[in-house]
């Protein structure tokens, strides 16, 4: 496969798009598990499909319109969460089918139907172009600043975010923030896993990392080589054998976690 990558653009453009893929969950997912925000992250995802097909509609580029619908969201659902009494699950059951029937809706004003829908619903690494790759790094660049230069306020809000207020830690700021990286890593991972495939990749690599240590930096890092591995691995194997990449993905990463999980209770392996 190595010399195919070196020869075509197409398969370096998966290559790049995993690797940064890969980073952004392991960042962001390792936050979200943390926090417990996992369906919460879902329901952004699923609502991101609402500009996926305004896109298709405005004839412009789904991305953009998928990108303006998860922040949308992300900020909505922490207003509403703030200003209301609303639950959570309702909130997030919501916003998820909302968003989904907003890009149906849109899509039927359409004539025929967009060829390449499927990849944004499932994902498909080896159609991520110039484009995609340039919009991914721009954001996998802000993401891994925002968390990497306010680290330790990010540990404190993580770990104990009342006491964190007690000592001024704007957490309504960090809150608010939060979501919308959320919402720019789901934008990242749209093109790999597709929409329905990324709470999967969001959660599946920190959950190894906690697996074999609670130290927060240990996870990120270790979830983002799991994510590498697994992510190259899937591209890898949808290449030989022409089967679609998000899911091949998605299951090597699921079958190694309940593995993983198996032998380390087996060993009592320990942090």
């Amino acid at each position: 496969m190595l010399e195919a990558i070196l020869k075509y653009n197409f398969l370096q453009n998966a290559v790049y798009s995993a690797l940064m893929a890969s980073v952004v969950c392991g960042i962001i997912g390792t936050i979200i598990i943390e926090k417990n925000l996992v369906m919460m992250s879902g329901g952004i995802a699923h609502t991101s499909f609402g500009g996926v097909g305004l896109g298709y509609y405005l004839n412009i580029e789904p991305i953009f319109g998928a990108l303006f619908f998860a922040l949308f969201s992300s900020i909505a659902i922490v207003m509403i969460r703030k200003k209301t009494e609303v639950d959570s699950d309702t909130l997030i059951g919501i916003m998820w089918a909302m968003g989904m029937s907003l890009g149906i809706l849109f899509i039927s004003f359409m004539q025929g139907y967009p060829p390449d829908m499927s990849s944004y619903l499932f994902g498909d690494i080896l159609t991520v172009t110039d484009m995609d790759i340039n919009i991914m790094l721009i954001l996998v660049a802000f993401v891994v600043f925002a968390i990497t230069a306010l680290f330790n306020q990010w540990k404190a809000y993580l770990f104990d975010e009342e006491f964190s207020y007690v000592r001024g830690l704007n957490t309504n700021f960090y809150e608010y923030f939060l979501f919308i990286l959320i919402a720019l890593t789901v934008i990242v991972l749209i093109r790999v896993t597709g929409i329905i495939l990324i709470i999967a990749l969001l959660t599946a690599p920190p959950a190894m990392a906690k697996l074999f240590t609670y130290n927060l930096k240990k996870i990120i890092f270790l979830a983002i080589i799991f994510g590498m591995i697994f992510s190259i691995s899937g591209l890898w194997l949808s290449y030989l054998f022409n089967i679609p990449s998000g899911a091949t993905i998605i299951l090597l990463i699921g079958t190694a976690y309940f593995l993983l999980t198996f032998i380390t209770k087996r060993l009592n392996f320990g942090s």
